[in-house]
């Protein structure tokens, strides 16, 4: 349940964030922000004045109500037009490149720059990338680290998988092309599913605020994934956003942005749109 949260409550809300933190939230959306700040004063039944008291006194408490109050929403192969399109039409592109640098901004539990590794070892790319992954949530980060998640919550999961890596069957035999056993680990009894080892090697967690401005990275990158976190910006913070993501991708890299989440202008004349995806033009 939530509780409704006025403009001078919200206000008070962002304003004591910022004074005892490095967090800004005043360029977010005000309904989603206001709606899980609500949703935090009724679970703990508290109100804003005890709220902003507690921020301002108990650095814990404050990371506390950061981790609850940004959206986490993500799954395997979310959206899996997208990942077939990265499949098909993206990955094979970066072939002839000797390394290949990957970002996931936003990366929330995980499960995407897994959909990514997935699809990197498919195409025999997987031992050149690097591959860091950030999220300004500390518990989230912990969950994507560790690649366990519930099954009977995730079985779409498999279905995405599916769908996307193309799970065809031998007609003689009836064996999967594909396996989920080459890459997860499905327990019904114990109610996990769990990302193999050789993954949860790859990656980089990091704990970074994209509000915060650019990843401390040795280079450029040459795919940035950001799905479903600007929604949550206003448009003056997205196009912050959009821009730093350009000036950090080699040219001829690509953006990958959520299925409802569009580049306004002046940003958008930096971007060539093709299918899925956002280029920056160029060769590198």
């Amino acid at each position: 349940m939530e509780r409704e949260v006025s403009d001078s409550d919200f206000r008070l809300f962002v304003k004591t964030v910022r004074q005892y933190s490095k967090y800004d939230f005043s360029d977010y959306s005000d309904k989603s922000l206001k709606r899980m700040v609500g949703k935090v004063i009724a679970d703990k039944k508290t109100d804003i004045n005890r709220l902003v008291r507690d921020i301002s006194n108990y650095s814990d408490y404050l990371e506390s109500i950061i981790n609850k109050v940004t959206v986490n929403t993500t799954e395997l192969f979310r959206d899996p037009s997208v990942w077939k399109f990265l499949r098909k039409k993206v990955l094979p592109g970066l072939k002839t490149w000797s390394t290949i640098n990957i970002w996931h901004a936003g990366c929330s539990t995980g499960q995407e720059v897994y959909s990514m590794l997935i699809l990197l070892n498919e195409a025999g790319l997987f031992d050149r990338a690097r591959v860091i992954a950030t999220d300004i949530n500390s518990e989230v980060l912990k969950v994507a680290r560790s690649g366990k998640y519930r099954y009977r919550f995730n079985k779409g999961y498999l279905e995405n998988f599916d769908l996307v890596v193309g799970r065809s069957r031998d007609k003689s035999t009836g064996a999967a092309n594909v396996p989920y056993s080459r890459y997860l680990d499905v327990d019904e009894e114990r109610d996990i599913i769990s990302i193999k080892p050789f993954l949860l090697e790859k990656p980089v967690f990091k704990k970074h605020d994209l509000v915060a401005g650019e990843v401390s990275y040795p280079g450029k990158f040459d795919l940035i994934i950001c799905r479903n976190v600007v929604i949550y910006f206003n448009h003056s913070l997205q196009n912050r956003i959009f821009e730093m993501f350009c000036n950090n991708l080699h040219p001829g890299g690509i953006l990958v942005i959520g299925s409802h989440e569009t580049i306004a202008s002046p940003v958008s004349d930096r971007f060539i749109r093709t299918g899925h995806a956002y280029k920056k033009p160029g060769i590198f």
